[in-house]
């Protein structure tokens, strides 16, 4: 199945998510606007936990909004949300693509607005966008309008022969206004970035707008501005990976698809398959992946502060659900005015 398919998922998703909507409508504001509520910010500062509290309490469901969590079987390694924790909340928008597939931006994008429009036409749960991917947020709160060009895969099958810092160059040349929002060392986005280039002729940065949504959008971000706070939330979650049988993980996954398949090349899974291939010892593995997991916890940062549209809170704020609660609710109160006048 590749990242455009499975669009029957749709049909089953207008029944299943209307029935659990029923569940949810004492808590739905009563005009049943159509709105949306974002969790985002970087890894290990609770988003989840957070999203999950917000919709327990008024009734909503979560679509997620990360890069890896979309494919099937990458479960422990991009801490998916557990199945007691789908059970509590519908989740949707996880496990939609095959780890040898590519789940591009604008595919993703299709398919989250579909599930919104559902959502909006059809429902009154309250759906919460929840993630640390800021492209995936953006596509939707900023309406991105993104190249559709389906995924080359003889063209990158070709650019994966040459380096990532060759890669890299090859796209300041063709592209440079895209390497302003993408990291030298991001080898997903600029092989994306070459690809739309060489199929199309045309620099992606020149095929990019933005057309955002008409319905009111609540953008919360989480944060922990003491980076001490984070280093030990990155800690705590490797280490919690790693007992729930993050290198079982990896080694099936090895065995199965092979130690070439890029997604064995992403944080925690590429430090564990060095670790399995005899290179390091357990504690290597275990400091490298926290490690980088705070470099990238670093640019999720230094993305996310880009927008004035976030409202940030504080990751660790003793009273940090009932703040979140009277966001949420301050805002469904204001869009049901708004659609009463």
């Amino acid at each position: 199945m590749n990242s455009y398919e499975g669009m029957d998922q749709f049909i089953d998703f207008k029944q299943t998510v209307h029935h659990s909507a029923r569940s949810f409508v004492h808590s739905r504001n009563s005009s049943n606007v159509p709105v949306l509520v974002v969790v985002g910010g970087a890894t290990a500062t609770g988003k989840s936990s957070l999203a999950l509290a917000i919709a327990e309490r008024l009734g909503g469901v979560i679509l997620s909004a990360d890069s890896r969590q979309v494919y099937q079987e990458f479960d422990i390694g991009t801490a998916k949300p557990t199945l007691t924790e789908r059970q509590r909340v519908p989740h949707y928008l996880i496990d939609i693509c095959h780890p040898t597939e590519t789940m591009t931006v604008a595919a993703y994008q299709h398919q989250a607005q579909v599930l919104l429009y559902q959502m909006h036409q059809n429902s009154t749960a309250l759906p919460l966008l929840v993630g640390g991917t800021g492209l995936y947020i953006d596509s939707l709160v900023k309406g991105l309008q993104i190249p559709a060009v389906a995924p080359d895969s003889e063209l990158r099958s070709q650019l994966l022969q040459l380096s990532q810092p060759h890669c890299y160059q090859l796209l300041q040349q063709v592209d440079p206004q895209a390497t302003q929002r993408i990291h030298p060392n991001d080898q997903v986005r600029t092989l994306r970035a070459l690809e739309v280039f060489y199929v199309t002729g045309r620099a992606m940065s020149e095929q990019q707008g933005e057309n955002p949504p008409t319905y009111p959008i609540l953008y919360l971000g989480l944060d922990c501005t003491d980076p001490a706070v984070l280093k030990q939330r990155i800690e705590a979650r490797t280490h919690h990976m790693v007992e729930a049988g993050l290198v079982s993980e990896v080694s099936a996954l090895i065995a199965k698809y092979g130690s070439e398949l890029p997604l064995l090349k992403t944080l925690g899974y590429g430090e564990f398959k060095q670790y399995l291939a005899g290179d390091g010892s357990l504690a290597t593995a275990i400091a490298q992946t926290v490690t980088h997991t705070r470099q990238f916890a670093k640019r999720q940062r230094t993305w996310f502060r880009q927008s004035a549209q976030i409202e940030w809170l504080e990751a660790d704020a003793p009273d940090l659900i009932d703040q979140a609660m009277g966001r949420v609710k301050g805002f469904l109160e204001q869009a049901s005015h708004l659609r009463l006048r």
